[in-house]
């Protein structure tokens, strides 16, 4: 790799100017240009987002050397949509490897491993199925893909098919937890076990993520905003609420620490309106009151979180979750701030457990959360510093390049 700079076409379903793409692919792929990798980006890019982000990502591209070409996702009808763009991106990545030999195609997750597995057997390129979790049972799991429905029990049987020509296939395969790459080691109608798995987490901007940065006086300012006192406890909750994250659950726990800490309130940093979050605590005896439920741009995230003693967040512990590297994870880690969890989901708990980050909640009962609860001022004493160093081992931008880097020079030696 130090003679020859190899040429990686790099196919993505998810839009760069997505927040998502942003984070998890442009943010690896710049590393790794700075590497001398040259790369190709191929990436369907939705329609709103795109007018307000392109210009960005062009320069960021053009200052990188990366050619980037975004494709319009196409969003209905159903399956429908998603097979026409399969196909379109078959024939640009035909028209593409006539006038360039790529060295490896790097495909991120299912859909546009449809297309570089064709690319391996037809041409004999290296090929990467980067999975980023088990899709089909994530979508079955979640009630998007119901096994028992006419359809969609067809597409979940399809894609676990294809799972296993993509694994079969791969020269290497990115896997996103330890819990993953043991499971699917464990497959035995896999052909050359173990199938050569690289595992890299999903690694946080730890240098937005960073205690040390943290802006005093704009935290003074949200305390006045948000009516937060001193003596308030504060636990906090980051993200969207949508199919993983178990709110009633979360609300459970929080009723269970206001009858130890009742100066106790619950922040969330999210998009999501009260309406989604105050019905359901009105239910539990909750009053309104104890709530904050505010977004924050991305770059204020650090400051909400400062807010905050802890941080919570409960996942569904479902098959498909085995092979979850939730980002927020490694975000709360990089602020020194300890988080309380649930077992069960990808490497959560044993990063818990390794880096002393935090505290595991074995079980969604009151008797789980009381003593979760009494060991609270245990969790509140381990160092900023102690958390932060956690992070820096397990979720740096910089070791997850040089991961990704490992595996194009043993793809390429």
């Amino acid at each position: 790799m130090d003679v020859k700079k190899p040429h990686v076409l790099y196919l993505s379903y998810d839009g760069m100017t997505d927040p998502l793409g942003r984070s998890q692919v442009l943010s690896y792929l710049l590393g790794l240009s700075d590497k001398g990798v040259r790369y190709t980006l191929i990436s369907f890019e939705k329609e709103g987002r795109f007018e307000k982000g392109k210009k960005e990502i062009e320069q960021l591209c053009a200052s990188h050397n990366i050619q980037w070409i975004p494709l319009p996702y196409t969003k209905s009808p159903p399956i429908l949509s998603t097979l026409y763009d399969v196909w379109k991106l078959r024939g640009i990545v035909k028209k593409l490897y006539n006038e360039n030999r790529f060295d490896i195609v790097h495909c991120r997750s299912y859909i546009t491993s449809l297309v570089g597995v064709w690319m391996k057997e037809q041409y004999g390129v290296k090929y990467i199925f980067d999975m980023r979790g088990f899709y089909a049972d994530e979508r079955a799991d979640g009630g998007l893909w119901p096994k028992e429905h006419a359809i969609y029990g067809m597409v979940y049987r399809f894609f676990k098919k294809q799972e296993k020509r993509f694994l079969n296939a791969a020269d290497y395969t990115i896997s996103l937890t330890e819990a993953g790459k043991n499971i699917i080691q464990s497959w035995k109608e896999l052909a050359h076990q173990p199938v050569p798995i690289q595992v890299i987490p999903c690694c946080a901007d730890l240098d937005l993520f960073n205690h040390n940065n943290i802006d005093a006086q704009r935290v003074a300012e949200l305390c006045t905003k948000f009516g937060i006192a001193e003596s308030d406890f504060v636990i906090s909750y980051l993200g969207s609420i949508g199919t993983w994250y178990m709110l009633p659950e979360m609300l459970d726990f929080f009723k269970v620490l206001l009858r130890y800490k009742p100066e106790s309130k619950f922040l969330f940093i999210t998009n999501e309106g009260p309406e989604n979050i105050l019905p359901l605590a009105a239910e539990r005896g909750i009053a309104q009151d104890r709530f904050i439920i505010n977004p924050a741009s991305h770059k204020d995230v650090p400051n909400y979180l400062g807010l905050s003693q802890v941080s919570i967040f409960f996942i569904k512990p479902v098959f498909s979750k085995k092979a979850s590297s939730p980002t927020k994870q490694g975000e709360i880690m990089g602020m020194g701030m300890p988080h309380i969890c649930n077992a069960g989901v990808g490497d959560v708990d044993d990063i818990v457990s390794r880096t002393r980050s935090g505290y595991v909640v074995q079980q969604f009962t009151e008797a789980d959360y009381t003593l979760a609860v009494k060991n609270l001022d245990k969790v509140l004493a381990i160092s900023p510093q102690e958390i932060r160093a956690g992070a820096e081992a397990i979720y740096s931008l910089e070791d997850g390049v040089e991961r990704y880097y490992s595996v194009y020079k043993k793809l390429l030696a």
